[in-house]
């Protein structure tokens, strides 16, 4: 089973790590494409060039061989649409491998404001990180097409994905880090080191490359 792991990653940290581990063991993936958006809708332009975004990236997950950067996003024109991104990864891999699109709550919560979101379920299934202690049950309490979606495709048991293409959606808790790539830049932008909030190459490149200061 092939997972998605997306963000901006400006900067990437451990807070974005650590759940894409936890979610990628739970499920049993073979390999995780970590996509660094290139024009995401929903959020302002990164802060750094590309090319440091990709650098960093590279580095926080060298040392995890499932893990592989996929530049299909900033390599495209136009606004990072996952819709797309995932028809483009369906085209290549096929009709029958699993495909598993790797997102946390909040992001899940706002699904619905994504373009063509509904094709989301058709093309992969949806693997959604919580905090520990949040009750799966409370979707019901959303109402909406997401509640209405878990109701529908949720399933308990991870291995349950691995019998079909798409179109589940499996709820699991991850730990949970208060980390942002907000406050890392805020630090940064202070004079304060950031270290032990995100990889340790990733914080030596952002020092060598003086990122995210404001002189």
């Amino acid at each position: 089973m092939i997972g998605v792991f997306g963000g901006t990653f400006d900067p990437v940290h451990l807070g974005h790590l650590r759940p894409a581990v936890e979610m990628a063991e739970e499920v049993g993936l073979d390999r995780v494409h970590v996509l660094p958006a290139g024009h995401p809708p929903h959020r302002g332009a990164p802060r750094v060039a590309t090319e440091h975004r990709l650098a960093m990236l590279e580095a926080a997950i060298a040392g995890q061989p499932d893990f592989h950067l996929d530049r299909r996003e900033v390599d495209r024109e136009g606004p990072s649409y996952m819709a797309e991104t995932l028809a483009g990864l369906r085209a290549e891999i096929g009709p029958d491998e699993p495909l598993a699109l790797m997102l946390g709550m909040d992001a899940f919560l706002g699904l619905a404001s994504w373009h063509e979101w509904e094709r989301l379920p058709e093309l992969a299934h949806l693997v959604v990180s919580h905090r520990p202690g949040w009750d799966p049950d409370s979707m019901e309490d959303q109402g909406g097409p997401l509640a209405a979606l878990v109701a529908e495709r949720g399933v308990i048991e991870p291995g349950e994905l691995a019998r079909e293409p798409a179109g589940r959606v499996h709820l699991m808790p991850v730990t949970q880090l208060d980390i942002s790539s907000t406050r890392i830049r805020a630090l940064l932008a202070a004079g304060r080191s950031p270290r032990y909030l995100l990889p340790d190459a990733v914080c030596d490149y952002i020092q060598h490359h003086r990122l995210y200061r404001k002189d």
